[in-house]
């Protein structure tokens, strides 16, 4: 994708692990650009495993439907003309794919939110790295899962010493729109 396409009617796909800061990023960049009047919005796990999603679990062939669901949604806001940026750990290389093959590599642009295991499990921000530990979490990204990182992400933020507010601002420039 040209990245001033992702102006309007586009998905900016933000992957990582747990605790990387992809929904504080996605959040971030969401307020800035509503700010500005941009119609945008901010697609992650969490809102959809509460809902659309409830019914899946976390195995390989679940997470490829999560997957799948949040871009079929995601192509649909586009079609409306809502730029959206998505939020999901998306482990692997193959349903990351997937998801830019549904929305369309013209409305696509993946972003590596690309932070050390050790990093996310010290911040730990819900306690899931001590649980997935203790054995309490089955098939947890980074403990007890894989994670592919991208081979060729469109852009890639290392947030281990980088706030928000600056990934933010790298994600504008790369953007254009800062």
């Amino acid at each position: 994708m040209a990245a001033s396409a992702a102006l309007y009617s586009s998905t900016v796909w933000l992957t990582g692990l747990s605790g990387a800061g992809k929904t504080s990023i996605a959040e971030a960049l969401a307020l800035r650009l509503q700010d500005e009047g941009r119609a945008v919005y901010v697609l992650d796990g969490d809102r959809l495993r509460h809902g659309l999603n409830r019914d899946l679990g976390f195995a390989p062939q679940d997470r490829r439907e999560n997957i799948r669901r949040a871009a079929e949604v995601a192509r649909l806001m586009n079609d409306a003309g809502l730029l959206v940026i998505a939020a999901f750990i998306s482990p692997y290389r193959e349903d990351r794919a997937m998801a830019a093959d549904v929305i369309g590599a013209e409305r696509w642009l993946e972003v590596h939110v690309s932070t050390p295991v050790e990093v996310c499990e010290a911040r730990d921000p819900k306690g899931l790295y001590a649980r997935a530990r203790a054995g309490q979490l089955a098939q947890f990204t980074g403990i007890t899962a894989p994670y592919e990182a991208p081979l060729a992400a469109g852009l890639t933020l290392d947030t281990r010493a980088r706030t928000i507010d600056a990934s933010v601002d790298e994600l504008l420039r790369f953007l254009h729109l800062l």
